[in-house]
């Protein structure tokens, strides 16, 4: 059992820290790194689980937003599940595998497999894409989008960190986790999109937008009709 009496220790004021294993290393160490990548992923999930406990259950005119039921109930379960296994997988990035403690469960194919069951469920209600979409919707999509970003940023950490210390310093699996999951983020955030009945963002190529002026003449209009409110 875990047991934390105080948070400042004073260990850390050297600019080291410890591995779970007790043994001492720069912050700056590339284990150290991935650990913190998992760490910042865990907490931009939690961001996504507010921002989707907060999504209205009813329309501006009243009646019911079904889907944002369902996107309730689904995305608070799957993403306190995620929540769980990084906490578990930053727990083993924070110690080379031979130095591994044995009480420590870790990650195993089972929780690699259900990422994959989830995203084809998810997929069965979400349209093919046509073409690549914008990282933006609404807050909960938005979020999901970071948080696969930096889902990325840690699966390049766990090679980087691999290229150092040698293969044997990650497990395989963790590497197939990690890239799972940043699929599952991304479906995840199409699912949502679908069942709110909302629509997804585009991405249109340079050559197929045409002139683009940029909004300063917008932003002069504006100031313009400022300064007629002035004269009221």
């Amino acid at each position: 059992m875990v047991r934390i009496d105080r948070v400042h220790t004073g260990g850390g004021n050297d600019g080291e820290s410890s591995l779970v294993d007790g043994s001492r290393r720069p912050k700056s160490d590339a284990r150290f790194s991935v650990v913190g990548d998992c760490d910042e992923l865990n907490s931009i999930i939690g961001l996504a689980r507010m921002e989707c406990s907060r999504l209205p259950m009813e329309h501006r005119d009243g009646g019911e937003r079904k889907g944002a039921g369902r996107v309730h109930f689904i995305c608070d379960a799957a993403l306190s599940r995620i929540q769980h296994e990084l906490f578990d997988l930053g727990a083993e990035l924070a110690c080379p595998p031979d130095k591994v403690p044995e009480y420590m469960a870790l990650i195993a194919e089972a929780q690699a497999d259900t990422l994959v069951s989830d995203m084809d469920a998810w997929l069965t209600q979400v349209e093919p894409l046509t073409s690549f979409i914008l990282p933006a919707g609404g807050p909960p999509q938005a979020v999901l989008h970071h948080a696969r970003t930096v889902a990325r940023r840690l699966e390049r950490g766990v090679v980087h960190l691999r290229e150092i210390e040698g293969e044997d310093s990650v497990r395989p699996l963790v590497l197939v986790y990690i890239n799972r999951l940043s699929d599952w983020l991304f479906v995840l955030s199409r699912w949502i999109t679908a069942v709110l009945g909302e629509e997804e963002m585009l991405w249109l190529p340079l050559g197929k937008r045409g002139k683009e002026d940029g909004i300063a003449s917008a932003i002069l209009r504006q100031a313009e009709h400022d300064s007629d409110l002035d004269h009221i």
